[in-house]
C-alpha cells in the first residue's frame, strides 16, 4: 500500500462483524451498524512537543484496536475503504492482537 499516515495519524481497516446473532438469528445488512473494531494498517511517526521532540505512537500495524464511533474520515485506497483518524480517537487496544502480544 502506496499511503503513509503523518504525525499522529493512524490508517485503520474495519473488522467486520458477525452476520448472526447468538441465537442465530441472521442481521440484514440495514440493521448492521458499522463497526467500532479494527485493524491498524500504518501509523505516522507520532506528535511532536513545543520543544520539538518526538511523543512515540502507542500503537503499531497489525494492532487490533476499538475507536470511538463517529472518530476517523472514510477514505478509498486501492479500491478498499479505510479510515484515517488521530491516535486519541483510539479508545484501547485489543490483548490478543500481534503487537500487543509482542509487547
Amino acid at each position: 500500500m502506496a499511503f503513509k499516515p503523518l504525525h499522529d495519524r493512524v490508517l485503520v481497516r474495519r473488522v467486520e462483524s458477525d452476520e448472526k446473532t447468538k441465537g442465530g438469528l441472521i442481521i440484514p445488512d440495514s440493521a448492521k451498524e458499522k463497526p467500532s473494531e479494527g485493524e491498524v494498517v500504518a501509523c505516522g511517526e507520532g506528535a511532536r512537543k513545543d520543544s520539538g521532540e518526538l511523543i512515540e505512537m502507542a500503537v503499531k500495524a497489525g494492532d487490533r484496536i476499538l475507536f470511538g464511533k463517529w472518530s476517523g474520515t472514510e477514505v478509498t485506497i486501492d479500491g478498499e475503504e479505510l479510515l484515517i483518524m488521530k491516535e486519541s480517537d483510539i479508545l484501547g487496544i485489543m490483548e490478543g492482537s500481534k503487537a500487543a502480544k509482542a509487547a
